[in-house]
């Protein structure tokens, strides 16, 4: 690094790194972030390390997150589908012959989307320097990284989140589980306890379910996915069932412990106390931000009463020139969410430019099978609103495609505004929801209304048909219609 020297004696100090911009993070709102700034040609320093166990350049998703996870659930829901035996004339059964191959295997898909999506990316972007150390903020313009001082002028934290730990008596005396730590084991237990009925712990419940460990899954709340539609909910949770998942709704944990044969949960089911045994004991109980190290009461930058950071529609915090994305933000929690966070951030921050993200038009995805997606607002939100509306259900027995895959498991429920037809919010359950959603998508956020959906011609026989059923569903009784009408 360059030095100038200050006085006759020959003393030396060391010129202050200064730059423009400092991304504090290494996942998606970072990296969308930096590529933002090195498209706009600002000299930055992204600084990457966090608190959540186990990442690595890249951030949750890529390494102990999405990728991973979705890998190990697409396994089980393959050997899930065979073993079904769905159609008739076919002989055919699976099972998991060496589980370290299936573990090795992601390990190595993971690895390698780290070198091509990150570390590669990284290289190539010529105005941005990566450190991968800790940083704190000493004010609005000074970092502290490795003992010493960075200048900048704009700031983007975007450090996500870890697992929440609740505070439960006993659970610091057992060899608990995290999803990080889940994902990383070499050899699948025969039973599970999974606290938390939450995305995560649905996904992983039924993931270890296909792989032959018994789960029981422990509800704080009266139902599992207790913000989304009731329907959903209450059919997603019967389907859970029926595949072998004890599933306890209106718990209260009183005390974990060891025990022979594994860890054992007391708890409370609407009153009445209960016991349970397993081999190992996951948590799902949310997650929490990755603040601890920023020093963050030195700027002032407000956080909530959870300790997410506060940020306003244009992604700046409470701080003039500090923004934040991603995780560490709260919910929701969405690896696109946060990319598209990043950019915008970064756009503002250097910019005349104010722009927002329209969270109602944010579509989001539970990858249980059968999968289940959202996007907009339920039929409760809207009313909470002050909206006037209408909504309407087709189940998936009424979904050609659906009988043809012989998988009728499923529903589509739209919200639509009771005078002008917008369409306002959309949930799926059922094969392939987190692809079907996106038409949805776009209508919640071009507000379209359900003739636009109607007039659009759809390919038969798919899926996709579902949402032009929901549309027709507002004017005629799907039962009474052909398979293509209108």
């Amino acid at each position: 690094m360059r030095s100038i020297w200050r006085d006759a004696g020959c003393s030396r100090r060391k010129k202050m790194e200064e730059y423009e911009y400092a991304i504090i993070g290494q996942g998606a709102a970072a990296f969308a972030a930096a590529i933002k700034a090195d498209e706009l040609g600002i000299k930055t320093i992204m600084i990457g390390k966090n608190e959540t166990n186990g990442t690595l350049l890249g951030g949750t998703c890529v390494n102990v997150g999405c990728v991973p996870s979705k890998r190990m659930i697409t396994i089980g829901n393959m050997m899930d589908r065979i073993n079904l035996k769905r159609f008739y004339g076919i002989s055919y059964s699976a099972k998991i012959e060496n589980f370290n191959k299936i573990i090795r295997e992601k390990e190595s898909l993971v690895r390698s989307m780290r070198f091509s999506k990150y570390l590669n990316v990284l290289k190539k972007l010529k105005n941005v320097r990566y450190l991968n150390e800790f940083a704190s903020l000493k004010n609005a313009n000074t970092l502290r990284v490795n003992e010493k001082d960075i200048k900048v002028k704009k700031i983007l934290i975007a450090t996500g989140a870890r697992t929440n730990v609740p505070n439960i008596n006993g659970l610091s005396n057992v060899d608990y589980l995290t999803n990080e730590d889940a994902l990383s084991l070499k050899k699948l237990p025969k039973s599970m306890i999974i606290i938390g009925g939450g995305a995560l712990g649905l996904e992983f419940a039924e993931m270890f379910s296909h792989f032959g460990v018994k789960i029981t899954l422990l509800q704080r709340s009266d139902k599992i996915l207790s913000n989304w539609e009731p329907e959903v909910s209450y059919y997603l949770e019967n389907y859970l069932k029926e595949s072998g998942i004890n599933i306890i709704t209106g718990t209260t944990i009183d005390k974990i412990s060891k025990c022979r044969g594994g860890v054992g949960v007391v708890f409370l089911e609407k009153g009445t106390q209960k016991r349970i045994i397993a081999e190992k004991i996951l948590l799902a109980t949310g997650r929490k931000p990755n603040t601890e190290k920023l020093n963050l009461e030195k700027t002032g930058v407000k956080l909530d009463e959870n300790g997410f950071i506060k940020i306003n529609r244009r992604l700046e915090t409470s701080i003039k020139g500090i923004y934040a994305a991603g995780d560490v933000t709260g919910e929701p929690m969405l690896e696109a969410l946060a990319a598209a966070e990043g950019n915008k951030a970064t756009v503002n921050a250097f910019s005349s430019k104010k722009l927002e993200i329209n969270l109602d038009s944010v579509p989001a995805a539970i990858f249980t099978f059968p999968e289940v997606a959202r996007v907009g607002l339920t039929d409760k939100e809207a009313n909470n609103r002050g909206i006037k509306c209408a909504c309407h259900t087709v189940m998936f027995t009424d979904l050609a495609k659906a009988g043809i895959i012989k998988d009728t498991k499923g529903l589509i429920k739209m919200v639509i505004g009771a005078n002008n037809k917008k369409i306002i919010g959309v949930e799926i359950i059922g094969e392939n929801a987190a692809d079907l959603i996106h038409e949805a998508a776009l209508a919640v956020k071009f507000r379209l209304t359900i003739n636009d959906i109607i007039d659009t011609i759809h390919v038969f026989p798919t899926l996709s048909e579902a949402t032009k059923l929901a549309a027709l569903s507002f004017y005629h009784k799907i039962e009474d219609l052909s398979c293509c009408s209108e």
